[in-house]
């Protein structure tokens, strides 16, 4: 008795873990304006343990958050992993996210895409409203 309900009990885990995987978020659309390292570094780590999952991540930097994306830039060093929220944006380019910034960035900043970090593109609107509104992924905004 104990053999069946011990097997009924991992067939239900499994079919449950399996339902929960099939109706999760294909991955996260995150916009990125806060000019405050630890929100940006928020962000980061949320982007981190999307990627960690075999998700897609999308991350729009706009406003002060696109300086992150520059060449020429720094952020601070944040505990307790002793990394700043430019050192977690390269390693998810590096992981795979998609990482762009506002298209209204660069002109008023007076840079060009010469000036970004490798990895990271100027965002096209209809683009990034597309990934907004689909229904597969979560948004977060910081």
């Amino acid at each position: 008795m104990k053999k069946v309900l011990l097997s009924l009990c991992a067939s239900v885990l499994v079919t449950t873990g399996a339902f929960a995987s099939d109706t999760s978020a294909k991955g996260l659309n995150v916009l990125l304006t806060s000019a405050d390292a630890q929100t940006q570094m928020m962000g980061m780590v949320l982007s981190t343990m999307t990627l960690k999952q075999n998700k897609v991540v999308n991350m729009v930097l706009c406003s002060s958050a696109a300086e992150l994306a520059l060449k020429d830039s720094t952020s601070p060093l944040l505990k307790p992993q002793d990394k700043s929220p430019k050192m977690m944006l390269e390693a998810l380019i590096k992981g795979g996210a998609k990482v762009e910034v506002c298209p209204l960035f660069l002109p008023n900043a007076a840079k060009a895409e010469t000036d970004l970090i490798t990895g990271v593109t100027v965002a096209k609107p209809m683009d990034v409203a597309t990934k907004i509104l689909d229904k597969d992924y979560q948004n977060l905004s910081y």
